[in-house]
């Protein structure tokens, strides 16, 4: 019996090991005790020594992670309202206001950071923290919106139906009942941003200024003074943050697909 060669498996191994050889590669040379990645020179903790006892770079690190959570949090806010706003939409109007978001995301970051970087000269705004916050709070919120409303669709009508005619008013009915059911959604939103807004280059670099920095912006200023393990240590622990947010993203779906089928039951249940 000849056995089929399964080509769509060889493949997906090919794509890892492009995406994640180069990964740790850096990461293992992070542990190097030389100062250039031409050859190992054996285990150390040498480098993320240096990065710890390096001030500025603890500044930016903490300059990064402010900017990702308030821009993360008021995105999904904003973004959670305005999924909200579209369902209640009509069609017509809906398919523009949907068109709109995704223009968003698929325009390249050059595009947007050139755009808010005219913005804000225009206006007569200082390029630093406020900019950078400001910038990715307006990227972030397409991310939001592409992921809460898929749950909002998914919500029965019924629920809200039964929320009013058990005497819930409007705002009940929303934070007893819609928010709750679509927290999967919303928190997934939430991670989504942070990361984007993390790991964000392009358009950080068009807004960035006065001093202020972040992370992707500072390895790419280091980078192209030339290769310094440093950044390798730093690199590594950005990866290990983004797998960290990755895993909590896939627990938190995995919690929301089996609430779903626990009500599904429920209300088979009920019906028998």
């Amino acid at each position: 019996m000849k056995h089929k060669i399964n080509w769509g498996a060889i493949y997906l191994v090919i794509v890892f090991i492009i995406l994640y050889l180069p990964i740790l590669y850096l990461v293992g040379f992070s542990f190097s005790s030389g100062k250039t990645m031409e050859k190992y020179q054996g285990f150390s903790w040498t480098h993320y020594q240096t990065l710890l006892q390096d001030t500025r770079m603890i500044t930016i690190v903490i300059n990064t992670l402010i900017v990702a959570l308030l821009s993360s949090l008021l995105a999904t806010i904003i973004g959670t309202m305005g999924a909200l706003a579209i369902k209640r939409t009509k069609n017509a109007m809906r398919n523009a206001l949907l068109s709109f978001n995704n223009v968003l995301m698929v325009s390249p970051d050059v595009i947007i950071g050139a755009s808010f970087l005219i913005l804000f000269t225009v206006i007569g705004m200082k390029l630093g923290f406020w900019s950078v916050l400001l910038s990715h709070i307006a990227f972030s919120i397409p991310i939001v919106v592409l992921m809460v409303l898929p749950k909002i669709d998914e919500l029965s009508p019924t629920l809200l139906d039964a929320a009013a005619d058990l005497g819930a008013s409007p705002w009940q009915s929303l934070t007893r009942v819609m928010l709750p059911a679509i927290a999967p959604g919303i928190m997934s939103g939430y991670f989504m941003a942070f990361t984007y807004s993390l790991d964000d280059f392009a358009v950080t670099f068009f807004v960035t200024g006065n001093g202020f920095s972040t992370l992707s912006v500072e390895i790419y200023s280091r980078a192209r003074q030339g290769i310094d393990l440093e950044i390798n240590a730093l690199s590594t622990l950005m990866f290990l943050v983004s797998l960290a947010l990755v895993i909590g993203y896939y627990f938190i779906s995995k919690h929301g697909g089996s609430r779903k089928n626990q009500i599904v039951t429920v209300k088979e249940g009920d019906v028998q």
